[in-house]
């Protein structure tokens, strides 16, 4: 790979460059896509170049939002839905067989739109929306690069990984997962992640957040269930709270409906203890200053989460949601335990067991450092560059 691919390009920068995106439904593949777009703006500018984008997906999903807000094309295609059984009668549904029915009209929008706009590389980042335009991209010709954000690969990704020129993965263990055809042109490059979250100012939240009843010679502990909060979380939190602020202070996200129930309930300890907590329904701007002041992060184990506690090299307690996409969550988790990068509670969520996990992380420092330096050899904080090279690499080698 050269080590400027943009002057490799085989087209001059009078000409944009043409990129389809594709990938969506959650947040774990719609948010790692627009950071590479953004990455690769930004290195084509510094050439003097210029990017056309069109994103394709579902109407009236989340990445059509966020590529209207960014002020990115967007087309959407019909997709079908597998809702996945350990039971393959179960999978033998009215609303799967509707789905299915869908993806004939799907591939035929896909393959028009790829046709039309003629780019010179697709990215898919996962979902089931990529799977038409993957397919569609092979068909015409126009080189495929797929993203996987977790350790395991999606089935949108499984089915695209033979057709794609280029198959980029977040961990070094996915390659084993992947067909040999794929494999021998896999990059590991990580999961992009915000540029914005890795510079945070620890005494930024602090003043933004006002939080002058911490303790600064106690640990922070941030607790985040996502930006709906995490009602399992929140429970187990909540029960255990006088526990933890004898022991640390708290900036817990709770979701928007629980503010208050948590409020009142911290209402009833000790003044010097319920200073030691701040609870809000939803950190914003502030989030990158409440990463740099968190010393143990609580959280669930999503690709993007994960992505940010590695390049941030932050302690953490990982509690997996159990009803996520091939429990790809708890392998999430599970992959960092072993690693020694991340606790993973992944029994019963309670009080107790969350403060038998938390324990040592807050009691000895020391083991707090070690989980920390081994969470951040696992971050790829240049993730986003590198995805971009890939791209780059893929349309000056011409790769169909």
């Amino acid at each position: 790979m050269s080590s400027d691919p943009v002057s490799d390009l085989p087209f001059g920068p009078e000409r944009a460059f043409r990129l389809i995106v594709s990938g969506g439904g959650t947040g774990g593949h719609t948010y790692p896509a627009l950071t590479a777009v953004r990455a690769l703006a930004a290195r084509l500018a510094a050439h003097g170049r210029t990017l056309e984008v069109l994103w394709v997906g579902t109407a009236g999903s989340l990445e059509e939002r966020v590529a209207t807000d960014e002020g990115i094309a967007f087309a959407p295609v019909a997709t079908g839905k597998i809702r996945r059984s350990s039971n393959p009668l179960k999978m033998l549904s009215v609303a799967n067989a509707k789905d299915m029915g869908r993806v004939p009209l799907g591939a035929a929008q896909a393959r028009s739109i790829v046709a039309d706009f003629r780019p010179d590389v697709v990215l898919g980042t996962g979902g089931y929306v990529a799977v038409p335009i993957g397919l569609a991209a092979k068909v015409c010709r126009a080189p495929l690069v797929i993203h996987e954000q977790t350790v395991r690969l999606g089935l949108a990704n499984k089915a695209l990984a033979r057709a794609a020129a280029r198959v980029a993965v977040s961990s070094e263990a996915s390659l084993a997962l992947l067909p040999d055809s794929a494999r021998r042109t896999a990059v590991v490059t990580g999961n992009p992640v915000r540029p914005e979250v890795l510079v945070g100012e620890a005494d930024k939240a602090v003043a933004a957040l006002g939080l002058y009843g911490f303790d600064r010679t106690l640990p922070t502990v941030y607790v985040t269930g996502g930006a709906q909060g995490a009602r399992q979380i929140n429970q187990a939190v909540a029960a255990a709270l006088p526990w933890l602020l004898e022991r640390a202070n708290v900036i817990h996200q709770s979701g928007p409906t629980a503010v208050g129930e948590l409020t009142a309930h911290a209402a009833t300890f000790p003044a010097h203890l319920t200073a030691r907590y701040f609870v809000t329904g939803f950190i914003g701007p502030e989030l990158p200053d409440v990463l740099a002041l968190a010393d143990v992060m609580v959280s669930r184990s999503g690709a993007g989460t994960i992505a940010e506690i590695t390049a941030l090299g932050k302690a953490s307690v990982l509690v997996p949601l159990a009803t996520s996409a091939g429990n790809e969550q708890a392998h999430n988790a599970a992959h960092l335990q072993r690693a020694g990068a991340a606790v993973a509670l992944l029994g019963e969520v309670s009080p107790e067991a969350l403060c038998e996990v938390v324990a040592p992380l807050l009691a000895d420092p020391g083991r707090r450092a070690e989980v920390a330096r081994q969470a951040r050899a696992h971050g790829r904080p240049e993730a986003a560059e590198l995805l971009v090279d890939v791209l780059l690499s893929v349309v000056a080698e011409g790769r169909p």
